[in-house]
């Protein structure tokens, strides 16, 4: 079991779940309800597992590897969009389901999270298989299992700051002697 391989399995659900909406009659309101509820609740509990466990161990590998910076950025993107996923997510109730509003704001949600999988299958998960070793990369997909199978059925939806995100995350990760990942020193914008 690979970490990289259960998040590339989570997006391929993610993809598939789209997809079902794209193709369900729009007069099928409840199939629509239930597939977006689904689709909304596994996004944010992906997310949240991924901050969890997969992007602190990102930047542990990136400073273990003296590939801080990267590992920095590519971190504060997916955070960064996470926060947009959530807010397309967060768009689409108060729209009667199946009307074009509707579709559009399913639509915007769809946008967001496709540009972060790919963004993150072309960098995050690349660069952690060749920092990582199969033996992290399975301990850190037996936590990320587990994550996701303690909160089945859904976490809270909360915004991070990007910056303060990642400060926390190298906080935690450090040895006491170790030194930090600048990320004051990085552009706040």
């Amino acid at each position: 079991m690979d970490i990289t391989q259960l998040i590339l399995d989570d997006h391929h659900e993610q993809r598939r779940l789209f997809a079902i909406l794209e193709q369900v009659d729009r007069s099928d309101t409840e199939t629509l309800r239930a597939v977006w509820d689904r689709l909304a609740a596994f996004l944010e509990l992906h997310a949240a597992a991924e901050e969890e466990i997969f992007y602190p161990a990102l930047l542990r590998v990136g400073v273990q590897a003296r590939r801080a910076g990267t590992a920095e950025e590519e971190t504060l993107d997916a955070i960064h969009d996470h926060n947009d996923i959530r807010d397309a997510v967060t768009s689409v109730p108060g729209h009667p389901v199946g009307s074009d509003e509707w579709y559009a704001r399913v639509a915007a949600a769809n946008l967001a999270n496709s540009d972060h999988m790919a963004e993150e299958e072309r960098e995050g998960l690349t660069d952690f298989r060749r920092l990582a070793g199969l033996q992290r990369r399975h301990q850190l997909a037996v936590a990320f299992a587990a994550y996701e199978a303690r909160n089945f059925a859904g976490v809270p939806a909360v915004d991070k700051d990007p910056a303060t995100y990642v400060r926390e995350a190298e906080e935690e990760g450090q040895e006491p002697r170790s030194g930090s990942l600048s990320i004051g020193s990085l552009k706040r914008g």
